[in-house]
């Protein structure tokens, strides 16, 4: 592209980034993106929070390539929690964006795995992938150039360190800030700029259901999953923040960041397994896999089985573990109802199982109305300690944040049964999959051996084997 040719498209699309994307791109952006990108010309610090789906990751790549473009020197850094939300959605669009450039322009860049860069220039005017760890604070510093921008995408889960460590790369006078994501955390900076801050901020709220990329489909699904009126609906599909609830137990913040984290997992960490067996029929048996602070893969589950097929699956599960070196230390299973023919039935084949009766006193007797209510409190100090990760498993995240507590008269917490939840919220209010995930922490295994979070407080019960 010969200079003079240049200088005309810089001086028609510099101060328009919506013509920028339907003349050059060849795309019709959607009102609220439209709305995103004329704002980005005016205001420096912007923020979007939105239901799945709705187009955020490909506004933002938009921008990028327009900021790339237009404005020179230049320094883009685009970050997200984790590497497979940055390098897998967010980056990989920008590269998809870049391959609808006009070959002309498409040749001015050179691209890398995690950076692209202006081959004229390559340090002077680039586009940045980093991650953004708490460990790693850096993500957003040190940025400095004459035009900045900053992307930080599902903002929600981002530290609140590596925003204040971006203070130094904002204060140029052409610097800007753009946080995007799922309103997932009801604290932090992302909230804060929705609350407290803002005044200071340009603001957006995208809905699923005013968005014509996310089908009606999905919407009834997720509305027939959680219920319309369950914060799991509010956030990922109308795009607002919980409502914060005294009563819940688990918050969705504390379980959202779990999912999002990139932690080392604990690989000398005994490996315990946690077995909810089904009492009604439209309940699942679930089995819960742990190894310190990872839950080791999505929760397994068998509806409609009579016990005897279901300890041939959690055998199969267990023989097949052992041939990896992955074999549970314990098996901790709910012994009321059919969990104690479980019980007898793995004793007989050698399999390390535990009976548990949650029902039973708690072993802070003084403090929890049974075992159960003490098991949902020690999860959610595992969950607190932040260095912990569990699957994007959509049944499991709800149910881990959907169970009450309530005080009795004594002053003993105790929490909501399982009748008493599908009372509350219906057929979803079965937490099946949490159970087996929070009788994990029963047994002696309930230590998270050599991290860095110090979560070492297995319970004390007088049983098989626990002190």
């Amino acid at each position: 592209m010969s200079s003079n040719i240049f200088t005309e498209f810089i001086a028609k699309y510099k101060s328009d980034p919506v013509r920028f994307v339907i003349d050059i791109l060849e795309q019709e952006p959607d009102p609220w993106q439209k709305d995103l990108l004329e704002a980005s010309q005016k205001e420096r610090l912007l923020a979007v929070k939105s239901g799945h789906g709705t187009g955020k990751s490909t506004a933002c790549a938009w921008l990028m390539l327009h900021h790339m473009l237009c404005f020179y020197p230049q320094k883009t850094v685009c970050t997200a929690p984790t590497a497979a939300q940055l390098f897998d959605a967010l980056f990989a669009e920008l590269k998809s964006q870049l391959l609808r450039l006009p070959p002309a322009l498409k040749d001015l860049f050179e691209v890398f795995s995690e950076r692209i860069v202006l081959k004229s220039d390559p340090s002077g005017s680039f586009i940045s992938a980093r991650t953004a760890r708490k460990e790693q604070p850096e993500a957003l510093q040190g940025i400095h150039s004459e035009h900045v921008l900053l992307i930080c995408d599902e903002a929600s889960n981002v530290s609140d360190l590596i925003f204040q460590a971006a203070g130094g790369s904002l204060s140029s006078t052409h610097s800007k800030l753009l946080m995007c994501g799922n309103p997932t955390r009801s604290e932090g900076y992302f909230y804060d700029a929705f609350t407290k801050l803002k005044d200071r901020w340009w603001l957006k709220t995208v809905s699923c259901e005013d968005s014509p990329r996310v089908s009606a489909e999905y919407i009834e699904e997720m509305a027939e999953r959680y219920g319309r009126d369950s914060n799991t609906f509010s956030i990922r599909v109308r795009g607002n923040f919980a409502e914060t609830s005294d009563d819940t137990i688990i918050s969705n913040g504390l379980v959202e960041s779990a999912v999002e984290r990139d932690v080392d997992p604990t690989g000398n960490a005994p490996i315990v397994w946690g077995l909810d067996v089904a009492r009604y029929g439209s309940d699942k048996s679930a089995l819960c896999k742990r190894q310190g602070n990872h839950v080791m893969e999505p929760i397994k589950s068998w509806a409609k089985i009579d016990t005897m097929n279901l300890m041939g699956a959690i055998n199969n599960e267990y023989q097949n573990s052992r041939q990896q070196n992955k074999d549970p230390q314990e098996i901790m299973v709910d012994v009321i109802g059919a969990g104690a023919s479980i019980v007898d039935r793995g004793l007989e084949l050698g399999l390390p199982v535990i009976g548990i009766n949650t029902g039973e006193s708690a072993s802070l007797s003084g403090q929890y109305k049974n075992l159960r209510c003490e098991l949902w409190h020690r999860a959610k100090e595992w969950f607190e300690q932040k260095h912990c990760k569990i699957p994007r498993d959509e049944r499991l995240m709800f149910e881990l944040c959907s169970p009450r507590f309530s005080y009795e008269s004594s002053g003993k917490i105790r929490m909501e049964t399982k009748d008493e939840m599908k009372k509350r919220i219906g057929h979803r209010g079965s937490p099946d999959f949490a159970d087996s995930f929070v009788l994990t922490f029963a047994g002696t295994s309930a230590v998270i051996a050599g991290t860095s979070s110090g979560w070492s407080k297995p319970l004390k019960r007088n049983i098989l084997g626990i002190a």
